[in-house]
């Protein structure tokens, strides 16, 4: 039997992927982060994962679950306003009065024990998709006139705890650093709600958000000089130069990578089975994806060598968060939404390519 070309091979693959990212959604719109088991701890809805969950759809213009993902977010937001009321007034001092990164998926509440709760760059990762989604008015979010209140409060209340200089716990949810990805997320945060009607953004906000990036790069912050989360300031944020991005991408291949995924970063103790915590790091599946996603724009050849790679991450539960260190044993957190939603857009924007060409290709020979 003739074997499938690749863009049905990928088109297949995407629509299975899609069954089960659309499993980890609840009634109310927000997806939890992986399959709900209470032991894990994945049974929760994180602000960060939800936007990278919500990007699979946008990808296949699912306009329906994205804009349902979206007004769930911003009903978070307007539960827990008094909350955000507070830190504008004040800058908050401890990290519970900072806005939370976990919720109930059913009832919105917050998840008081720490959590490493102080993270800057989900807020930021909010607002930049909400810019998005308004501004190509391929979905609409901000549907009423408390939605565009809260958008303009999240704004100020990054002004209130002057992200440009905050240290958080940031994408990993660990110690307090100031983050070169945190700071990045905001400032794209801020840049595309800037361009909403009603939403008001000083330019300085921006500016002291630049200004402090530049510092800290190449570096992810003081401890790491290199760290996974940097590929989110080239995709989906676009917040660095040429030269720059190629320089996160060198030290992410250089130090980071491994067979079945990245590592967080040198020495993470996540799923690591050697006491001194170098070696044995997890190895993260949608660190590939990632890669694939972003290698896609300028350079193809790569693209598709790390799609080959990603390719061989996926199993029949779907795609683990994680494969231990230099084996193909993955943990429990399978399938991972993130890894899920990144794994769909890496195949969808290959498939769109390939089929480009197969067409392409198909005008030529007509035409001979």
């Amino acid at each position: 039997m003739k074997k499938p070309s690749k863009p049905v091979k990928y088109k297949q693959l995407v629509d299975q992927h899609l069954e089960i990212l659309k499993s980890l959604q609840e009634k109310s719109g927000l997806f939890l982060a992986s399959a709900r088991s209470v032991d894990t701890g994945y049974d929760k809805s994180w602000l960060r994962d939800n936007f990278y969950e919500c990007i699979a759809f946008e990808v296949v213009g699912d306009w329906k679950t994205v804009e349902k993902t979206y007004n769930a977010l911003l009903t978070i937001f307007l539960k827990h306003e008094h909350k955000i009321d507070w830190a504008i007034k004040k800058k908050p001092e401890h990290t519970f009065q900072f806005i939370h990164a976990r919720f109930h998926p059913e009832t919105f509440d917050e998840f008081w024990e720490e959590w490493g709760n102080k993270q800057n760059d989900a807020v930021g990762a909010i607002l930049y998709r909400i810019g998005e989604l308004e501004h190509n008015r391929k979905g609409s979010v901000i549907r009423n006139d408390a939605h565009r209140r809260i958008v303009n409060k999240l704004v100020l209340y990054l002004e209130s705890i002057r992200y440009w200089e905050d240290d958080d716990s940031g994408m990993w949810e660990e110690d307090q650093e100031l983050h070169a990805s945190s700071v990045g997320a905001c400032i794209a945060g801020l840049k595309t709600v800037s361009r909403i009607p009603g939403i008001h953004v000083p330019k300085y906000l921006i500016e002291n958000g630049e200004r402090a990036l530049n510092e800290l790069l190449p570096r992810e912050s003081n401890r790491k000089f290199v760290d996974l989360a940097q590929l989110s300031l080239i995709w989906p944020y676009n917040v660095v130069t040429k030269s720059q991005r190629d320089e996160i991408l060198k030290n992410v291949e250089y130090h980071l990578l491994k067979n079945m995924g990245v590592i967080r970063y040198k020495g993470d103790q996540y799923y690591n089975k050697n006491p001194d915590g170098f070696s044995e790091e997890a190895e993260w599946t949608f660190g590939l994806a990632w890669l694939t996603i972003i290698y896609e724009k300028f350079n193809k050849k790569k693209a598709k060598k790390f799609l080959d790679m990603m390719l061989e991450t996926d199993t029949t539960q779907g795609v683990p968060e994680l494969f231990f260190s230099n084996s193909r044993k993955f943990n429990e957190n399978t399938p991972l939404g993130w890894s899920e939603s990144l794994f769909i857009v890496a195949l969808h924007d290959m498939n769109k390519k390939l089929v480009k060409t197969v067409k392409k290709h198909a005008k030529k020979k007509k035409r001979r």
